[in-house]
């Protein structure tokens, strides 16, 4: 459905003839802003004109401090952006209908289009459509689509993309800024507010594609002739200013002043973000500036979410293109505190009900970019950093959700020896829907990387499992269990694994809570096996066993068993007679057994029976040959139908006989005798297993060897 106002032809045609022109009211004469841009002096030139000239002796003070202190260079520690954007976009999703306001875009269909045009009817009027004629929309008219599902969204924007780079090849350089500046003015739309980030790293990917194409045509305008030189060759990558020639940077400045002229200010300070490498033909210390100048700018935006995210975007470009200047990155932090308490304001509460949010899922939008902006204050950091953020968050607003942020950008070192601060920190914080396990599980992961102090060890785990065993929702309490269990496995010994093991049991076990738990509770058994390998402590464990009962799910079950069964291959590098590791043993890999039938892929099979085998190979009687044979004959009754695992014993009784020919050195004795008589008969009832012909023959070869050579020694 379209709808279409039109507005009188004359009137346009006079708004255009008086743009130029002064006109008389109440308050004076008005000159138009673009009109005197052009005719006078610039408006970054004024900007400029209007700095004290102690500021630029200061800004020369501060680069060299820069120049004499180490450099912060992005390692492999930082994890960029790229990592992060899939997450987000699977993470924020909306069923909630969406709508893009455009001018670039064929309609479908299935959209609602709504166009609207101005009409021009008084000379205020004409005045402000003349002040909004470098963003606004084509043909002066405004082509709302509606009604669009999530995928239907980020297909529009991918489209915008694509016009943009058509635009830009076909030297529509007016129409591509248009196109940047209208998919700028989206994000400051909150309208479906749960798929706000995603529309961020969607619009952001399009205004990075604006400014790689500033960047890359004013460098193919930046040819130069060397010295000595008469043909003109291309910028290098590592230019350096003094190399650009006037015209391209002439060019270039040409495009701040068109972008200092967009009268919006979020599209504004967005679109001077995405060029903002463009600096770099100008000057270098221009980086320093322009990142302090938008840092002050962000300020202006009155939406939290919608300031947070800008300043995100501004960290972005700052550390792709500066990654050693960051004296605006506090200033940004520091302004997301001040306005920290918007969140709690009217406007907020009546944008969540108006929208049906609760506080908690509107809080985890801020999540991304508060996360992002923290690591670029943390990397590479020193401790005082986080102790100075810390001391601003106890005095401004001790938010659960700073907290979270905090603790999962710097490193986990630091985190560690400031442990107890952050345990009364997180005691006392505002929840503000923002949920205390959420901070518990994060605290957990960092002392798991990093030991806190010795002495505090103790008192940490009891002050954080307090509150963790209160927990009655199932899903909040295992989140926090699933991390903390490597904590007390790691520092602590039987008693205290045993303790966590059965609160974890008691809390699972009502409504069968565990079925819904089964990734989360193979978790705590494979973090106990990665750090517990005396398998005669794990056993002992009074709960461990009732604990691996709950997988009552054979596939997980038998999952569960193989990870238990490898460990204990893995780490048990002395053979052991144990009665309670050979139980314990027995009851893991006969569960494995059970679960091999008729449908049972032959990989399966063999993964099994090659984890049996190898628990076989680790259980040693020494000389007791009795008990020995006893063994293998009760390994024979459980595990029946896997012939790889028979073959093994028979095998194993082979060289049982041939070993106690060994001991008695040839000369048997009638107990000795009527025992390897006794091992005959048994291979015999044994039977051949169901193996390839090959397999067979070999198998029988080697037993009759045996036979021959353990019979003729008996009845000699």
């Amino acid at each position: 459905m379209v709808v279409e106002a039109k507005p009188s032809t004359k009137g346009r045609k006079s708004s255009a003839a008086n743009t130029s022109k002064p006109r008389s009211g109440s308050g004076g004469l008005s000159i138009d802003p673009l009109s005197s841009a052009l005719e006078g002096v610039d408006p970054l030139s004024a900007l400029a004109a209007t700095q004290p000239s102690h500021s630029i002796a200061g800004h020369q003070k501060s680069t060299n401090q820069r120049k004499d202190s180490l450099p912060r260079e992005i390692d492999d520690t930082f994890e960029p952006w790229s990592s992060k954007r899939t997450g987000i976009l699977n993470k924020f999703t909306t069923s909630e209908k969406l709508s893009i306001t455009t001018s670039f875009l064929p309609s479908g269909d299935k959209d609602r289009v709504v166009i609207t045009k101005p009409t021009t009817t008084t000379v205020s009027d004409k005045v402000k459509n003349r002040l909004e004629q470098l963003d606004d929309f084509e043909e002066g008219s405004v082509k709302e689509m509606l009604n669009l599902s999530q995928q239907d969204y980020m297909t529009r924007i991918e489209e915008l993309n694509q016009a943009l780079i058509c635009a830009w090849n076909r030297d529509q350089r007016v129409k591509a800024l248009k196109i940047a500046i209208q998919c700028a003015k989206m994000l400051a739309d909150t309208a479906v507010v749960q798929f706000y980030p995603s529309k961020f790293v969607l619009i952001t990917d399009v205004l990075d594609t604006f400014g790689r194409l500033v960047y890359d045509r004013i460098k193919e305008k930046s040819s130069y002739l060397p010295p000595g030189g008469r043909v003109p060759i291309k910028l290098p990558a590592n230019f350096t200013p003094d190399k650009v020639p006037e015209s391209a940077k002439e060019t270039c400045r040409n495009w701040f002043y068109k972008i200092a002229s967009i009268r919006e200010l979020i599209p504004r300070i967005y679109v001077e973000m995405a060029i903002m490498r463009c600096y770099g033909y100008l000057d270098q210390g221009e980086y320093s500036n322009a990142l302090n100048k938008l840092t002050q700018a962000i300020r202006g935006i009155g939406d939290p979410l919608v300031s947070i995210y800008a300043r995100c975007y501004l960290s972005r470009v700052g550390m792709v293109l500066a990654p050693n200047i960051h004296n605006h990155l506090l200033p940004c932090f520091n302004d997301f505190l001040s306005c920290y308490s918007q969140l709690q304001g009217d406007s907020v509460q009546n944008m969540l009900a108006l929208q049906r949010l609760e506080m908690p899922q509107y809080l985890t939008l801020y999540s991304p970019a508060l996360d992002w902006l923290l690591q670029c204050i943390a990397h590479n950091s020193s401790e005082e950093t986080l102790i100075k953020i810390l001391d601003k968050c106890q005095k401004q607003c001790n938010s659960a959700l700073l907290l979270n942020s905090i603790m999962g950008a710097f490193k986990p070192e630091y985190v560690a020896n400031k442990a107890i601060q952050f345990t009364e920190m997180i005691k006392e914080c505002e929840e503000t829907g923002f949920p205390k396990h959420y901070l518990h599980r994060s605290l957990g992961l960092c002392l798991v990387l990093a030991d806190p102090p010795d002495n505090q060890k103790l008192s940490l785990l009891n002050e954080v499992w307090k509150v963790v065993m209160k927990l009655k929702n199932p899903t909040d309490y295992i989140s926090c269990a699933e991390v903390w269990i490597e904590y007390v496995v790691k520092h602590f010994g039987k008693r205290e694994v045993n303790t966590i093991l059965g609160d974890i049991t008691k809390h699972m076990t009502p409504d069968r809570a565990f079925e819904d738990f089964y990734p989360q509770l193979q978790s705590v058994v494979t973090k106990i096996l990665s750090h517990q390998h005396d398998f005669s402590v794990l056993f002992t464990l009074e709960k461990f066993l009732p604990f691996i009962d709950m997988f009552q799910k054979d596939s997980v079950k038998t999952e569960v068993c193989k990870n238990i069964t490898e460990s204990f291959i893995k780490y048990q590098t002395e053979s052991t007679n144990d009665p309670v590791i050979l139980n314990a043993m027995m009851f893991v890999c006969k569960t494995m057994h059970d679960s091999v039938n008729a449908l049972t892929l032959d990989d399966d099979r063999r993964v099994i029976s090659n984890l049996i085998c190898g628990f076989i190979h680790k259980v040693s009687f020494g000389r007791d040959f009795e008990q020995q044979l006893s063994y293998y004959v009760e390994c024979r009754a459980s595990f029946s139908n896997l012939d790889l695992v028979l073959v093994e014993l028979i095998q194993k009784v082979n060289s049982l006989s041939m070993h106690t020919r060994n001991v008695v050195k040839g000369n048997h004795s009638r107990k000795t005798a009527a025992f390897v008589r006794v091992i005959l008969e048994w291979i015999t009832i044994l039977g051949r297993p169901r193996q390839k012909k090959y397999t067979q023959l070999v198998w029988m070869h080697f037993c009759r060897h045996v036979q021959h050579i353990v019979s003729l020694l008996c009845h000699h």
